[in-house]
């Protein structure tokens, strides 16, 4: 991150718990994140080079850690890249590459990526939209969920498809002075 002080793994992993528990789990825009954070079964991993260079072979790494262990001892990991990746373009190519290469390693079908960053925007939408908000996080993060974690979920929350468009009306009805004030950017918590 180009001008930027460089963030440390204990203030990276701090805010993201933050966002975590103040925006995602409290605005309930994923119903399925506070049984896993509640059990302990979310990996915080922290990539902190300022460029992306082995960010893919850490990405790689965790996969096979996470596909080692029991979904009950870890369910999903969150990797972080808090020097890496500002530009949200860059990042989402970036994610591209990254989906393709847990193909090529055989985790199709066991892992689903999902990412964030703090300049989120979807297609046809102004930067500043609020309902952007819904995939911004403090840093650039990838997401490892299990393919099969995601299907009992899904099973158990029979209008899954209806969750983006709840989270849609969330942001909106909260404004970007809500989101503001849940203070869940970078440096937001005090590890």
């Amino acid at each position: 991150m180009t001008g930027a002080a460089t963030i440390d793994a204990i203030q990276a992993e701090a805010d993201m718990r933050r966002w975590l528990e103040r925006a995602v789990i409290g605005l309930n825009l994923c119903p399925f994140a506070k049984a896993v954070h509640v059990k302990g079964q979310i990996r915080y991993a922290v990539y902190l080079p300022a460029d992306e260079s082995a960010l893919i072979d850490m990405l790689l790494a965790e996969a096979n850690e996470l596909a080692a262990l029991d979904a009950s001892v870890r369910d999903t990991t969150l990797l972080i890249a808090p020097n890496t990746l500002a530009d949200f373009l860059d990042f989402n190519d970036f994610t591209a590459r990254a989906e393709r290469k847990l193909a090529r390693a055989g985790f199709d079908g066991v892992f689903q990526l999902a990412s964030f960053h703090p300049r989120f925007q979807f297609a046809g939408t102004a930067a500043d939209d609020i309902t952007n908000a819904t995939n911004r996080a403090p840093y650039p993060t990838l997401h490892l969920l299990r393919e099969d974690s995601v299907s009992r979920a899904v099973e158990a929350f029979p209008e899954a498809e209806a969750i983006f468009e709840r989270n849609i009306e969330t942001l909106e009805a909260l404004g970007p002075d809500g989101w503001a004030a849940l203070d869940v950017g970078p440096g937001s918590a005090r590890p």
